[in-house]
């Protein structure tokens, strides 16, 4: 019975060795194909070629002398027919490949939008409370602070409650 050698978690993934190395592709490498193989697909210059090609391929196998026409028109062109199925098998799964690549892309996407979101709107709410705060200490510090204006008016009234004193007071009685 053969045991599983578990991946060592100080080594990089992949460095033990060329027999155990993958023989198969990695799949991001095969997903950038697929990526770059559908992008491709979804050209105008695309579009243009295979037009250009199924109509030499056509014009060929019809005009061309019977004995050089290697998919004649007599067998409903079938080699052409085969060749562009073939595309279409392979094309499908592969821009599938690459449309669920993108789908995957955009979901992680959508996920950081939503934290950076949810940052911002921490951020926001702790700043409006702050805002908030100096507010209310600017307010308890205006009332406490003694203007220049507040301070004239207290002077004047208390100078005019010590003329009231000094009117009121008796004059007959000795100094000092």
């Amino acid at each position: 019975m053969a045991r599983f050698r578990q991946p060592s978690l100080d080594a990089p993934r992949g460095r033990s060795g060329m027999l155990s190395r993958n023989p198969q592709p990695s799949s991001d490498r095969f997903g950038r194909f697929s990526e770059a193989f559908a992008r491709g697909m979804g050209t105008s210059g695309f579009l243009i070629g295979m037009t250009v090609f199924v109509t030499v391929w056509l014009l060929w196998n019809s005009l061309a002398p019977v004995e050089l026409q290697f998919d004649p028109r007599a067998t409903n062109f079938t080699l052409l027919t085969l060749i562009l199925s073939l595309q279409a098998s392979y094309a499908a799964p592969l821009i599938l490949l690459a449309q669920n690549r993108q789908d995957d892309r955009d979901r992680v996407q959508i996920e950081q939008d939503r934290q950076r979101a949810e940052r911002n709107l921490a951020d926001t709410e702790y700043l409006a409370r702050e805002v908030v705060a100096l507010r209310m200490v600017v307010t308890d510090v205006s009332e406490d602070v003694v203007t220049r204006d507040v301070l004239r008016a207290e002077l004047k009234a208390l100078l005019e409650q010590l003329q009231d004193r000094g009117a009121t007071a008796p004059r007959g009685g000795a100094e000092r």
